[in-house]
């Protein structure tokens, strides 16, 4: 195998590779890129046996073939090589080594034959639809941060994707919770989803696949079955299995009779909480809400630390109220809002509180309260 191609293109194919593949490995094949070349183009593939990405780019190619060599060795390399190299890959079988050559720099890597490198199975998609990136960053950007880290509830350790009912029809839904706080955004639902299966992507697929959706218009194809999950554009496919598990009833926590409306600022919201946060115990982070007549008091009270409040201008009607939230919690659903401004939704200091961005329903948001 030989080939020549520009750093800055062998550059992003190789980080894409190399941010799948895990750190540490006891299958030595997995720290390794399978870089096939062939016509005028070469693919890189990474897998850690759960996500499998291939990312194409074109090269020329004196001699078609394929090796894998350390994924993370190559990547470093080629990040330390100069703007504008153009970097000349060639290797020897026999010698089982990878000579990367650019300018007056060369280096020489160990590989491992590619014939053990494992390929993920192709699988029968049940459905197969295309959709903008800037509809599938929105969905799963806005709902990520919501996805568990607790392993015992692996089922909630990633976005639930699925076809659901909204106010106007069908919706391409994606809903994550970790049982403290939930996000449900909603998207027309594209042609030829309708009869897709209900997938949990799990949430390295969810970081992964970020890095797929630079380009707001670019379209994407997805396809998904009941084990399987794929997004590709014409240059990168990344793959992923879905996680086993049934997610839960999420319906069920999203409160419907919450009639007290806070309407608030979202950036001046999410300093006033940021500052009065900053004395707030780390343990519990609580922050209270003291909501009266077009008036809300935040504060945090840390006998260990101190006391700290701050006042805010909002729009509020109703009975007054005291609430108590994880700031951190506040903040992460306050950063989700793209517009001016935040409504909240009350019911009483111990139920759950709802949250969306002015009178746009398709992103909605819930937070328990605390005691405080």
């Amino acid at each position: 195998m030989k080939f020549s191609i520009e750093r800055a293109v062998l550059l992003k194919a190789v980080s894409q590779a190399q941010s799948v593949v895990e750190r540490r490995n006891t299958i030595p094949i997995l720290a390794n890129v399978l870089i096939e070349a062939e016509g005028d183009t070469v693919q890189f593939r990474a897998t850690d046996l759960d996500i499998e990405v291939v990312d194409k780019a074109a090269a020329k190619v004196e001699q078609a073939g394929a090796t894998t060599v350390s994924a993370v060795m190559l990547h470093e390399i080629v990040r330390k090589l100069p703007d504008g190299a153009l970097v000349s890959i060639s290797d020897d079988p026999a010698a089982g080594r990878l000579s990367v050559e650019a300018g007056r720099s060369s280096f020489n890597l160990a590989t491992l034959p590619k014939e053990d490198f494992p390929v993920m199975a192709s699988s029968e998609y049940v459905a197969n639809f295309a959709a903008k990136a800037g509809v599938l960053k929105r969905l799963f950007d806005k709902s990520k941060f919501a996805i568990s880290t607790e392993e015992t509830r692996y089922y909630l350790n990633g976005v639930y994707m699925h076809v659901s009912t909204g106010e106007d029809g069908q919706v391409l839904r994606c809903v994550a919770t970790d049982g403290h706080r939930l996000a449900r955004i909603d998207a027309a639902l594209p042609e030829g989803a309708a009869g897709m299966p209900g997938v949990i992507v799990p949430r390295k697929t969810v970081n992964e696949l970020r890095k797929l959706l630079d380009d707001d218009e670019q379209e994407i194809a997805v396809s998904v079955s009941e084990t399987k999950v794929r997004f590709a554009t014409p240059v990168i496919t990344l793959t992923s299995k879905v996680i086993d598990g049934t997610f839960p009833d999420y319906t069920r926590v999203i409160p419907t009779g919450n009639t007290r409306q806070l309407e608030v600022d979202a950036s001046e919201f999410a300093k006033a909480v940021d500052r009065v946060a900053t004395v707030s115990s780390e343990r519990s982070r609580a922050v209270k809400l003291a909501l009266e007549a077009d008036k809300l008091v935040l504060s945090v009270n840390a006998p260990d630390a101190g006391a700290a409040e701050e006042e805010l201008v909002v729009a509020y009607a109703d009975e007054p109220l005291e609430i108590g939230f994880n700031a951190k919690y506040l903040l992460e659903i306050a950063s989700q809002v793209d517009r001016e401004n935040a409504v909240f939704l009350f019911n009483s200091s111990g139920d759950p509180t709802l949250m969306r961005e002015g009178n746009d329903t398709s992103a909605v948001y819930v937070v328990m309260p605390m005691r405080v």
